[in-house]
């Protein structure tokens, strides 16, 4: 088992950001062919157009067809089912979600992040209810989901534990604000990057690159890394190979494709 691992796949939020143009994509490169471009270089990205609203299935499918084998999308869920007040009621918008085409993107479909307002407040009933309606497979697909919560009322055991009842992973947000919860809590782990500085070249100086880089090794093998916060610092995950998802997605995130090609050099990757 210790010498099993999981996948790291590593990418940015979105692919259509006119910044990147002669800085990420090559000068003179067709606004169509940046999906594949950045599929190229990356190994996935964090589609974040159907947080704001609904895409077609004939979106998907695109975007499926326009990326290598193994390349696989995270999705964010729609804010309409997050920004809510009673999360229990967000049954139909969920059901609406995954009926808008998302299977179209087959064996590219990877994690749903499900994103909450930094004012969403931890409300154990409430929330294990919205972890109930999260669908978990849809004939052969399989689904994954992972949690964002950006109040520092969820950095507390009791959220934890919830997140393990459903084996749910939590976003570790590397913030400067929002909460930094490492604990591990399902069977894949989700980082999203959110420190770097578009006045260095990859965004991190390249001993804090090495850092991340063997953070996502050792979470891929079933550990945890030592230097980050938890919420519940005495109970332990199990020990076991799981995949990583890892995004750079700082403020002016002109060199986040950058930073992620870099920490995709030090696993060994493309």
């Amino acid at each position: 088992m210790a010498d099993k691992a999981g996948n790291i796949r590593i990418g940015i939020g979105g692919w259509t950001f006119e910044p990147w143009r002669g800085v990420f994509y090559p000068p003179k490169l067709a606004q169509a062919k940046e999906l594949s471009y950045a599929a190229s270089v990356l190994t996935s990205i964090e589609i974040n157009g159907t947080y704001y609203g609904s895409q077609k299935p004939e979106s998907f499918r695109k975007w499926a067809s326009e990326v290598p084998d193994g390349f696989v999308f995270s999705v964010k869920g729609p804010r309409f089912t997050t920004n809510r007040k009673v999360l229990a009621e967000a049954g139909d918008s969920i059901k609406r979600f995954y009926d808008s085409g998302l299977l179209e993107l087959g064996d590219r479909l990877g994690p749903v992040l499900w994103q909450f307002m930094p004012t969403k407040k931890f409300d154990e009933k409430d929330f294990g209810a919205f972890l109930e309606l999260l669908p978990r497979k849809q004939g052969k697909q399989v689904f994954r989901h992972v949690v964002e919560v950006r109040h520092d009322s969820f950095n507390t055991p009791a959220f934890i534990a919830l997140m393990r009842q459903f084996n749910i992973p939590v976003v570790y947000a590397e913030h400067f604000t929002y909460p930094n919860i490492s604990d591990v809590t399902g069977d894949f782990v989700y980082a999203r990057l959110q420190k770097g500085q578009d006045d260095i070249p990859t965004a991190y100086p390249p001993k804090v690159l090495d850092g991340w880089a063997k953070r996502f090794e050792e979470w891929a093998k079933g550990g945890e890394p030592k230097d980050l916060p938890k919420a519940d610092a005495k109970s332990k995950p199990e020990k076991k190979p799981r995949d990583v998802f890892a995004y750079v997605i700082h403020e002016g995130k002109i060199r986040a494709p950058a930073a992620a090609q870099e920490l995709i050099k030090r696993i060994g990757g493309k």
